[in-house]
């Protein structure tokens, strides 16, 4: 006769089960109080109902478990009817329906019913500081602002056609709203990092951060930024260009991912470009931390939906613009190509000229002027966002920064 193990499936099963209502149950039991007034549920009922759930899928599969989770929330309206008096909330009634459907899940998906658990767990823990956030830091325009980000992000973008469309089959409703999301997220960021580390340096490091997902929109963004509160001038151009240096040690990675040959004869631009970004963003980063700000500065809003449409108008013209040069000149020369696809991300040309000397279709030294040609045509676009987005004082420290940084890119090749 065979033994059981405590190996064996079910019996692990059954164990997750059992752990995840002792977890749920003990951050309860905690919080039910003591004296007559106290709640009458605690770890006990909690790991009793996780095993419910768990026996309840395994007796009678998603029917009985469905009677089951019935039979709990008719229980716990009744419950909650004897203590609202003392305790309007909810939560615990809560907690205990999902506790026994997580043990029912736990039989089919542990992995999923452990981490599920867990963040209910940490949410019932975090009520004191969640209540304190939502109620005395967080503001009524903060958070209608969240809500249209979570909505821009969760509602509306899987409803958008990932497919190529419009004229020369140039334009993607999918990618286009990433890139609205995108800006709006950075500008979320910007805000949070002014709120929490002041405008000195709250400004530099978004930057810095923002660019490795995308420069051209931390440039709009920070421009957007600089427009609407002047005291804030330095530590947005700061950041601005920071989002260069991020652009930069990208494309290392990137290049060093798809081919090395590549970064090998692209070192020395790039890292002249890198030393060049990054020193003009010190610089402006230690006159942002110089500047007299005032105690209370205009933070904006948090999330800025003109600019992010702003950005992705803008994009969506240089990809259609992109698309009719590509049509017209068809395969001719991988610099032309490079080009046009810099207009909108210098990576994806990056690799793919580094992609055809891995295939032996061309050599690393053939590959930098491509790379550099669609580096150049990417800071004419960060160039465009500049001026569309912020004021000429923004623009006269921002665009001279930007050249240098490319030019540096070009001395680079022809020191070699």
């Amino acid at each position: 006769m065979n033994s059981l193990h405590l190996t064996d499936q079910p019996i692990f099963d059954y164990g997750i089960a059992l752990g995840i209502g002792l977890l749920i149950g003990a951050e309860r039991e905690r919080r039910k109080g003591t004296g007559p007034t106290r709640s009458s549920m605690g770890v006990r009922t909690f790991a009793t109902a996780s095993l419910l759930g768990a026996v309840s899928l395994t007796l009678g599969d998603t029917i009985l478990l469905a009677v089951m989770a019935l039979a709990i929330a008719g229980l716990s309206v009744v419950a909650f009817r004897l203590s609202h008096e003392k305790d309007p909330g909810l939560t615990t009634e809560v907690a205990l329906l999902i506790t026994l459907l997580l043990g029912g899940l736990a039989m089919r998906e542990p992995a999923l019913a452990s981490g599920v658990a867990v963040l209910l767990t940490l949410l019932l823990t975090a009520r004191t500081i969640l209540h304190r956030f939502v109620s005395t830091i967080l503001s009524e325009t903060e958070l209608n602002d969240a809500l249209i980000l979570a909505a821009a992000a969760l509602v509306l973008l899987p409803l958008a056609p990932d497919q190529y469309m419009g004229p020369f089959n140039a334009l993607n409703p999918r990618t286009i709203w990433k890139i609205v999301i995108l800006i709006m997220s950075i500008s979320a960021t910007g805000y949070i990092s002014l709120r929490v580390m002041g405008p000195r340096i709250g400004l530099p490091i978004t930057g810095l951060a923002s660019g490795f997902v995308s420069s051209a929109a931390t440039i709009s963004s920070m421009g957007a930024r600089a427009a609407k509160e002047s005291s804030l001038l330095w530590g947005a151009v700061a950041g601005a260009v920071l989002s260069t240096v991020a652009t930069i040690i990208q494309m290392t990675v990137v290049l060093a991912t798809t081919n090395q040959a590549t970064l090998s004869a692209l070192w020395l631009s790039l890292a002249c470009a890198g030393v060049t970004a990054a020193a003009y963003g010190v610089l402006f980063t230690i006159i942002a931390l110089r500047q007299q700000v005032p105690d209370v500065v205009d933070l904006g809003q948090p999330v800025s939906i003109k600019t992010a449409l702003l950005f992705a108008a803008t994009v969506s013209i240089v990809m259609l613009l992109a698309a009719a040069l590509q049509q017209w000149l068809g395969k001719e020369g991988v610099i032309a190509a490079a080009a046009i696809a810099g207009f909108a991300d210098t990576h994806s040309a990056a690799v793919a000229v580094a992609s055809l000397v891995a295939t032996g279709k061309l050599s690393a030294n053939e590959a930098v002027l491509p790379i550099l040609a669609s580096l150049t045509t990417n800071t004419i676009t960060k160039v465009v966002l500049a001026v569309l987005s912020g004021n000429w004082r923004f623009v006269s420290a921002i665009i001279p920064g930007l050249i240098l940084v490319i030019l540096a890119a070009w001395i680079g090749k022809y020191s070699l």
